[in-house]
Parts: structure tokens; sequence; C-alpha cells
């Protein structure tokens, strides 16, 4: 009777739970359909569950404890959650035509994200299966047409193929035979040069490998910097980089002859002037800026825009103090205007040309964040750490360019120039607006 009971009381809560959420508008939506998918489950539970003996019920009521509270978190910037997931994302790509993000979790699955919906109350993903294994990495090719991930247990490199259907969705098509195994230590990233013509995959054991798309290694990097803590390809796909235990980041040109034949692997420059290991980098889109961050409680600009085969150095544009630690991942919009920085489960957001703060996001995630990404339009942030994906609008950003576009302004001599600015700053500034007034998840 107890239990019939407990069943309906648990129904009728879910109900109000329900006028309640449906009451407080779109957003909430979202927390509602968690909860009556919450409620459904122990309803059919407690249905399924029959007589039991004193030690079965004293074991579901430990399992009940057990049972971790899923993460709440709301921030006025956050868009939207993308939940599909059942175990921990480790890794997220956005695809270079902007219209995907993809994520793969320990769950054996990659999902494939529209961007078009992160404003929308739904969030569709496609979903494709990692038999018998799981996917630590996700990187997608240069067409948005395949990506490539590293599996856990495989410890090696499988491409999947995206075969558009009839509907607009695709299915997914895992090539016949994986990479070979080549590493010997944990694989901290994997990459697919822009160009197409060389994916590279780095190990904390200071080993860089760069393949052909077909699974053949053409050179081998040894790094020099005792453990490789990150490595990555830049956005222009001429050059891989890594950084750890050293105080420095080590960037190389991957070089091709005209006819597309792999000829070296040859050093480009070094980016010297913490005091201490460098947890991460990143790339602008363009490649010609690099931000680091350190142990050294700092992280630094960089003009990479050099010509380095006449032994020009990249120099130093800004040093800022910020909070980080091992496992620390740091973003560079692609307009180079916001470095976003992850230390543990909180994110901050700086101005890239003044430096300043200007966002704390403190406990996004219920574990330490993983990946951290800005979209190909610098609209959004996004990062990872337990089931869920958090989206951000990048406040920051428009703010920075409105701030651009005044100075620009101010320099114009042509009225049409002016008039052109002007309408750009009031449709930035009515975005940003917009942004502000949203109501939080």
């Amino acid at each position: 009777m107890e239990v019939a009971a407990l069943v309906a009381l648990t129904l009728l809560l879910g109900g109000l739970v329900i006028l309640v959420a449906l009451a407080v508008g779109r957003r909430k939506e979202e927390i509602k359909e968690e909860s009556e998918q919450a409620a459904e489950s122990s309803a059919e539970a407690s249905a399924a569950k029959g007589p039991t003996s004193k030690k079965q019920k004293q074991e579901k009521q430990r399992s009940r404890k057990d049972k971790p509270v899923q993460h709440s978190f709301s921030h006025p910037l956050l868009a939207a959650s993308l939940k599909g997931h059942s175990g921990n994302v480790t890794c997220l790509d956005f695809s270079s035509n902007g219209k995907y993000l993809a994520s793969c979790a320990d769950d054996r699955t990659v999902r494939i994200w529209s961007t078009k919906d992160f404003l929308e109350r739904e969030h569709k993903c496609l979903r494709a299966n990692v038999e018998l294994d799981h996917a630590t990495l996700v990187r997608f090719s240069p067409d948005s047409r395949a990506f490539i991930t590293w599996l856990s247990n495989g410890d090696a490199i499988r491409i999947f193929k995206m075969i558009k259907k009839d509907d607009g969705t695709f299915s997914f098509k895992a090539a016949s035979e994986d990479f070979p195994q080549k590493h010997k230590a944990a694989i901290v990233n994997i990459g697919i040069a822009e160009t197409g013509k060389f994916i590279m995959s780095a190990s904390t054991d200071t080993t860089i490998l760069i393949w052909d798309l077909k699974g053949e290694v053409l050179a081998s990097i040894n790094t020099n910097q005792m453990t490789n803590s990150y490595a990555a390809t830049s956005p222009c796909g001429r050059f891989v980089a890594s950084c750890g235990f050293t105080p420095d980041v080590k960037v190389w040109e991957v070089c091709f002859g005209k006819g597309g034949e792999f000829r070296e692997v040859t050093r480009a420059f070094d980016l010297k002037g913490h005091s201490a290991g460098v947890h991460a980098f990143a790339f602008s889109n363009d490649s010609h800026r690099m931000v680091t961050v350190s142990k050294d409680g700092t992280w630094k600009l960089w003009n990479t825009n050099v010509e380095y085969k006449k032994q020009q150095d990249p120099y130093l544009l800004r040093t800022v103090p910020c909070s980080s630690s091992d496992g620390s991942r740091v973003a560079l919009s692609p307009d180079g205007r916001v470095v976003a920085i992850s230390d543990g489960c909180n994110v901050t957001m700086f101005d890239a040309t003044t430096g300043k703060l200007e966002e704390e996001l403190r406990g996004v995630h219920s574990e330490e964040i993983t990946d951290i990404r800005f979209d190909i339009n610098s609209r959004f942030l996004v990062c990872s750490g337990d089931k869920a994906i958090r989206v951000f609008h990048n406040a920051p950003g428009y703010r920075a360019a409105i701030r651009d576009m005044q100075d620009m302004l101010k320099k114009a001599q042509n009225e049409a120039m002016k008039q052109r600015l002007l309408q750009q700053i009031r449709e930035a500034q009515s975005a940003l607006d917009t942004v502000l007034a949203a109501p939080t998840e």
C-alpha cells in the first residue's frame, strides 16, 4: 500500500513539475523533460520489481542513494545545453562549413549536432556508433563529409564517412580498416590539415606522427619536451605545434611539393617567454595569432604572422594573469577577439586586445572541462566536461566587434563608409542586447 501511495505521489509531483515548467517558458521546458524522464524511469522500476527480499530492498535503497544528482547550471549567456550522450563527453569539433558540431563520449557514440538548432528548444542529433570501443577524440574532415576518431581501446585512428540521405540526414560508415597502432603512450590529440593532405596524432611521450589519409606514416617528430601536454594542427593546414613540460611551444611546417607529394617536416618557429610548462595553446583562424596558457599563471598572445624562413621570430603582444591547472584548455575565437580558458570546472573569457577579464563562468560542469571551442563565426563558445555540452553566447566577442567598428568610424573619411559602419554597429548592438535579454537555461 505504501509503495502504491509512493508511486501515486511521485506521479502527482511529476505532473505538478510539468505544469510549472510549461508556465515559465521555453528554456524551462528542457528541465521539465529531464524531470519527466526521471519520474517515468522510477515508476517503471517500481512496477517491475515485484516482491523482493529485505536484502534486495536495502541494496535498492543504497543504489538510489549512490545515484549521482544531475548537475544543474544556469547563466545569462547560456544559449543551450546539448543533452544526448549517456556518458561523459571528451571532445568537440566544429565542421569547416560551420553547420555541424561533433561530440564523442565514453558511451560508444559520436553525435553530430546542427548548429542552426542551438537557439531552438529541441536539439536533435545524429548518432554514429563506435563498434566494440569508444572514441576519445573526434575531428571533422575539411570537406565536412567525414570525421576521424581516436579509439580508446584500439589505440588507433578510425575514419567514418558521412553519407547524406534523401531526407537530408546522414548515415555513417566506418572504414574497413583502422590505422595501424604506432603510438606507445597515451594520445593527447589528433587533427586533420585543412588542406586535406595529412593527419596528425600526438602522444604524451614527445612523439608526433604525420600520416597520409590512407594510414601510412609520413614522418615522426620528437618534440624533446620531456612530455607532451597538447598538440594541434593550424587552421591554415601548414603547421603542427606542441607544448609540454618545457616553457615553450614548438611549431613545425609540414611541407609538400607542387604535385602534392610529401617532402619534409621542418622547424618553423618557437614561442618563448613563459617561465613554466605550457598547458595548451590555440591558433586564430588565419594562423596569424596564437594564444598560450601556462603553469606560470599567465596567458600570452603572440603575433605569428612572420617570415620565419628569414629567421624572423614571432613577437609577444600581451601577457595576462589567469587561473589554470593541469588539463586546462584555451580557445581563441576565429576573429582573434576573445580568449577563453578552462580551469577545472570553470571558464574565463578575456578580451584579446585589452586583456580585460570579460566573463567568469563558474561550475559549468560537474567534472573537469575536457574541451572548449568557438564556432567558426565566433558567435558561440562550447565546452564539455560531463554528459552535457554547454553552448554560450560570445557576448565579449560582440562587445569587441562594436569597439573595433567604433574605432574605424572615427577614422572613416568616406560618408558611405561611415553610414555602413553605423548600420553594422546598430546591428551588432541589437544582437548583443538580444543575447543579454534572453532568458537563462
